[in-house]
């Protein structure tokens, strides 16, 4: 009898086969992989200098920034640092 990949009634043929895909090259779990990762990002901001800031916004101003962010071909995040940049220049020239 020959078996074909496709036959499920003979699935025990197939059982000391390996199944195609991307090879294990980490020994972690995802879990533990994103903490890792997470820490080692941080790490990568506080050597430069970058401090991590959180705040909520309105839809419609975050559309507005990210279309703004989008026309002058920079990230969101560049463009609300520029913003608060020049808004600290401009207070203190008050």
């Amino acid at each position: 009898m020959a078996k074909e990949i496709s036959d499920l009634t003979t699935i025990d043929l197939f059982n000391d086969e390996k199944r195609p895909g991307r090879p294990k090259t980490n020994p972690h779990p995802r879990s533990v992989q994103v903490k890792i990762n997470k820490r080692n990002q941080v790490k990568r901001d506080k050597s430069k200098g970058l401090k991590r800031v959180e705040f909520k916004l309105h839809q419609t101003v975050f559309e507005q920034l990210d279309e703004l962010a989008r026309d002058k071909g920079i990230s969101r995040s560049e463009l609300i640092e520029a913003l608060i940049t020049d808004a600290l220049k401009s207070d203190s020239k008050d």
